[in-house]
């Protein structure tokens, strides 16, 4: 039994050293918007991924694209002495759920207030190797 555990823990072992991923916590825009723009990217190469987001105009591009970044620079700190150009990254997973919500009131007609949601999302990136490259 012990050695069985031992080689179904190696094997995961192995399998996650060929993902990488990185978090971005707490991003100060709506989960919805962006969604927009980790849909564009979802499934794709990195190098096509890079060039999606570079000429994309939304805020949350940006922030996408620098998390993305960090994805590859944690992929690197894991395969020292392998190459990104024959490894074949690509995004695997990217998620998006939703943050804690600042609530703030607007001062309305006829003594009233309206309650405003500003909301904020964490964004998960996870990147994979295809071995067919």
């Amino acid at each position: 039994m012990g050695v069985r555990k031992r080689e179904r823990a190696e094997q995961i072992k192995e399998a996650k050293k060929s993902l990488a991923f990185a978090k971005l916590n707490n991003c100060p825009t709506s989960p919805r918007k962006m969604r927009l723009v980790a849909d564009l990217v979802r499934g794709k190469k990195v190098e096509e991924a890079l060039a999606i987001l570079k000429f994309t105009q939304k805020e949350a591009a940006g922030r996408v694209e620098k998390l993305l970044l960090s994805a590859i620079a944690n992929w690197q700190a894991k395969n020292e002495d392998a190459d990104i150009e024959s490894a074949g990254l690509f995004i695997k997973e990217i998620r998006v759920d939703e943050a804690g919500m600042l609530k703030r009131l607007r001062p309305a007609p006829q003594g009233r207030a309206h309650r405003i949601r500003k909301r904020s999302n964490h964004v998960t990136i996870v990147l994979g190797e295809s071995n067919n490259a």
